[in-house]
Parts: C-alpha cells; sequence; structure tokens
C-alpha cells in the first residue's frame, strides 16, 4: 500500500503553523487538536516541521521564553518528506532511520498530507492480522 493509498480517504484540511507564529501559539495548537507536531509553512511551502520534542529541548535548552520566540527558530528543518507513491513500509523505514515521527506528503512541490508513525504501525498491525486471520482460515478449511 501507498502512502497516498492511506491518506486518500482523510479530510484534507492539514492543520498547520505559520514559521512567524510564536511558539507559545503552537503548543496551544498542538493541544487544543492533541497532535504531537505540525508543518511549518512559509510563503505557502512547508519549510519545517514543529514538534513536541522541539518545545521540550529548546525548554531546556533555553527556559519558558522560548515560548515568546518564533517557530522558525525552534523547529525542525528542512523537513523530511516523501510522496504518495512510497510505500507505507518505506516511509516507516524512512522515518525509524531518521528517527523522526511525522512526514508531510508532498505532490509537486504541494502537501497533500501528513502521517505520522503511528498511522503507518497501525496500517502495518492491521495488515499482518488480516494476514494471518487468512492463514487461520486457510488452515481450518485444508
Amino acid at each position: 500500500m501507498t502512502v497516498g493509498s492511506l491518506i486518500e480517504t482523510r479530510n484534507t484540511d492539514i492543520a498547520t503553523c505559520d514559521a512567524a507564529c510564536s511558539v507559545g501559539e503552537a503548543v496551544g495548537l498542538l493541544a487544543q487538536r492533541k497532535f504531537g507536531a505540525l508543518p511549518v509553512i512559509e510563503n505557502g511551502e512547508v519549510v519545517g516541521i514543529f514538534s513536541e520534542r522541539d518545545v521540550i529541548y529548546r525548554i531546556a535548552e533555553d527556559g519558558p521564553q522560548v515560548l515568546e520566540r518564533q517557530v522558525r527558530e525552534v523547529m525542525t528543518s528542512p523537513p523530511v518528506t516523501v510522496g504518495p507513491d512510497a510505500s507505507a513500509l518505506a516511509a516507516l523505514s524512512l522515518m525509524t532511520r531518521r528517527r523522526i515521527r511525522h512526514l508531510p506528503v508532498m505532490d509537486e512541490g504541494r502537501m497533500i498530507g501528513f502521517v505520522s508513525i503511528g498511522d503507518l504501525v497501525k496500517y502495518r498491525i492491521d495488515k499482518i492480522e488480516a494476514e494471518a486471520e487468512a492463514m487461520r482460515n486457510y488452515i481450518q478449511t485444508a
């Protein structure tokens, strides 16, 4: 299955944050939406990812005043992205290798989705369970 197939049934309204937004405002959006990360947009382009980890690391380094800084100063950039034709397994492998948990899905320079490692792990588990059930059914009827 491709990443594009995984996101095709989703709402196309992707929560994002502007690079000029304050860290405090972005944290509020993460908390309100119960998200772990947001794509960061500047001039219509995805320029980074703002995550819970970015906040924690920066507060540990700079203290709570980091909440007044702009997201562009603390985000992870450049963003690691994936195309819609990438397999779910390839995306999962990329996330594991790069030690990241979120990927913007890009098509011809435009973000068409945002996937988390949880989305991909859920797909893998569902697939493995379906294969196991098919094997059980095959064995029982053989």
